[in-house]
């Protein structure tokens, strides 16, 4: 039999500095489970462990080892809501359905930190709240609109005018912005380690280096099977594998654009120069089309991510247009080094809302988060484990039939040539 296939963590600072990680062996023998579960990140990780609460069997499958994708990758910003404000959900779905997005997704952050919270994770949790700059008068009118809507419903806002955004961010960059308290932090593989040790305690089997091969339907359930030949039988399947899907499901893969987020940390920052950068402990995303997000990790290390080449990197200067603009931002940084640099795949949808499809019986798929991830992967993980453990039947986003995008084949070339066009934009304003 071949020896199984073990990707690595990619080189970066999360690898560096996570906690240690809980056993998570190759599936060695055949299962049978009531959920099977694909993809070891936040959404199948919660919603193992909230099944593994409710006293479901539970098996959690995935090719690298818990975090190994997005969720040992992002930028490690807690960000409630979603890309739509909550006038626009409203107007798209109605208010029945739209109060439940709104509802799911605005308290998105207090399930993150609730659960760290119940389970001890050490994973540098703050929570500081989120700070969204203008780039431009146009981006700081929808800014104004979108924090009136949150203010309507309790939501504590803050505005800020080009004096104290620049305070308390410490760039003259931003015309303006808002800060949301929901918002924070945290050391995004630690989070997924400390998950899957959760999930473990509770009695979920996590087995890491287990790629999913197969997964065919059977007269009680479905059966998958590895790559090292071994089997799981189960009655229900969930496949929550983000921007790192393959075709396992037919069309699945072509639902989604997977895009390559990169982002750069420097060595930790003099004391001095520390204190001149979002010195409240604040995150921070901007307004542009092609968004820069930044933060300090715990040891003072400026991170600064946004989105790159399609292909993967492979060389040092396929980071250069993050390091010009973390000198053009922050210049008082110019002689810190940059100590770390890597990348993950972020699954975008046409939407611009995750996808929730059921597309046989007793299979599930909910993937797409377009860039808020941690927040809402860990509530609707929780939902969906309510949902596959049948204690009800709703779920807060609709679901939705499979839809390949048009001409999915060509996404390198249309993405590319899409941030380019929203390069030169964001430059003009």
């Amino acid at each position: 039999m071949n020896a199984p296939f073990a990707p690595q963590l990619p080189a970066s600072l999360w690898a560096a500095t996570a906690t240690p990680a809980v056993k998570t062996p190759a599936l060695a023998e055949d299962k049978q489970v009531d959920v099977a579960i694909v993809g070891a990140g936040y959404t199948g990780l919660v919603t193992a462990l909230r099944l593994a609460e409710a006293g479901v069997s539970v098996c959690v499958l995935d090719t690298g080892e818990p975090g190994w994708g997005a969720s040992g990758r992002n930028g490690g910003q807690v960000i409630p809501g979603l890309k739509f404000d909550p006038d626009q959900l409203l107007a798209k779905f109605g208010p029945a359905r739209a109060e439940a997005m709104i509802e799911a997704a605005g308290s998105a952050a207090d399930e993150v930190f609730a659960l760290i919270r119940q389970y001890g994770i050490e994973c540098d949790a703050t929570r500081k709240g989120w700070i969204q700059p203008a780039c431009s008068t146009t981006a700081m009118k929808t800014i104004e609109q979108r924090a009136a809507q949150w203010q309507r419903r309790g939501v504590k806002v803050e505005l800020l005018d080009r004096g104290a955004v620049s305070q308390r961010i410490g760039t003259e960059h931003y015309l303006g912005g808002w800060v949301d308290p929901r918002a924070g932090s945290l050391h995004p593989l630690s989070y997924a380690r400390g998950l899957a040790k959760a999930a473990v305690g509770q009695g979920a089997m996590i087995h890491g280096h287990s790629r999913v091969t197969g997964l065919q339907p059977q007269r009680s359930g479905w059966l998958l099977s590895t790559a090292q030949g071994f089997k799981v039988s189960a009655q229900r399947v969930l496949l929550a594998t983000d921007g790192y899907t393959d075709d396992l499901w037919p069309g699945l893969r072509q639902t989604v654009v997977a895009a390559n987020s990169f982002i750069i940390a420097t060595r930790p920052l003099p004391p001095a120069i520390r204190k001149t950068i979002l010195p409240g402990g604040e995150v921070c995303s901007d307004s542009r089309r092609l968004l820069l997000y930044f933060k300090q990790d715990a040891q003072g290390r400026l991170l600064l991510g946004g989105r790159g080449p399609f292909s993967e990197p492979s060389r040092q200067r396929d980071w250069a247009h993050l390091e010009r603009s973390l000198g053009a931002l922050f210049p008082q940084v110019a002689d810190v080094p940059v100590e770390y640099r890597w990348s993950g795949r972020v699954a975008l949808t046409q939407s611009f809302l995750p996808h929730v499809h059921d597309p046989a019986p007793g299979l599930s798929v909910l993937l797409g988060y377009n860039g808020r991830g941690i927040a809402l992967s860990t509530a609707l993980g929780k939902h969906l484990a309510a949902k596959l453990s049948g204690a009800t039947q709703d779920f807060p986003f609709p679901a939705m039939p499979l839809r390949r995008i048009p001409f999915h084949a060509l996404q390198r070339l249309y993405l590319a040539a899409g941030i380019s066009y929203y390069r030169v934009l964001d430059a003009l304003f």
